[in-house]
């Protein structure tokens, strides 16, 4: 699947696959969807807070869809240093949840945590259905620990999350404690991955006004290495 801003882009990090959870939280509003995926729970095990994940210091948004900055963050946005080069151990089939909070020193307890609530008081008085979440599964060359630019990319939906009888997924978000869970494939190649999490936020006057750029980003990547698994060939 080829889409405008990801397919075909240069990634920041060398992999040999890619799996990429992709939330679009698209806050109808005036303000921002500001928060930042910084902990990855295992079977309900957290794995510890930054670690394995590639995270920026600041939780602005990427708005420029044709720059590399959209795969996984960092440059505009640099990175929070030092990056962890932990790579997270994940048996394919098993239930992953992607852990948010509005800054790197946010807790559960802030009025703030994990998204500012007045993000969600906008989305939910203009609701319309354009907030989802999907995870794609991503596929290119090279070892994740040979990290470059130059690595050209394709993404395929797995699964996706969006408004229902319970309400919109950014709901859910807070709902949870800024987490969202989905399970890994039990069928994909063990290797190394990683795995994308994006949130995206429409601006409610931007989105009237068609003005680009209008969308913001949100992403961060972490670092797998899926075990077991299959030998199902990822679909492009």
């Amino acid at each position: 699947m080829n889409r405008k801003g990801y397919g075909h882009q240069q990634l920041d990090m060398g992999i040999s696959k890619l799996l990429a959870f992709t939330a679009f939280l698209l806050s109808i509003g005036s303000v921002s969807t500001h928060t930042i995926f910084q902990e990855l729970y295992v079977n309900g095990l957290s794995q510890g807070r930054l670690n394995g994940i590639r995270v920026p210091n600041y939780n602005g948004p990427i708005t420029d869809v044709t720059s590399n900055d959209v795969i996984c963050n960092g440059r505009i946005n640099p990175y929070h240093t030092p990056i962890s080069t932990t790579v997270i151990k994940v048996a394919a089939g098993s239930q992953v949840s992607a852990g948010f909070h509005y800054t790197l020193t946010s807790k559960f307890r802030d009025n703030s945590d994990p998204i500012d609530p007045s993000h969600n008081d906008r989305n939910f008085v203009d609701a319309r259905p354009l907030n989802l979440s999907k995870l794609y599964t991503v596929q290119c060359k090279g070892p994740l620990s040979h990290a470059n630019r130059r690595h050209r990319i394709e993404m395929v939906q797995d699964h996706h999350d969006g408004l229902d009888s319970n309400g919109w997924a950014v709901q859910r978000l807070t709902k949870s404690q800024g987490k969202v869970s989905f399970t890994i494939p039990s069928c994909i190649p063990a290797g190394q991955y990683l795995l994308r999490v994006e949130l995206i936020g429409k601006p409610f006057i931007l989105l009237h006004k068609r003005i680009y750029p209008g969308a913001q980003f949100y992403m961060e990547c972490a670092q797998l290495e899926i075990t077991g698994g299959g030998n199902t060939s990822l679909a492009k």
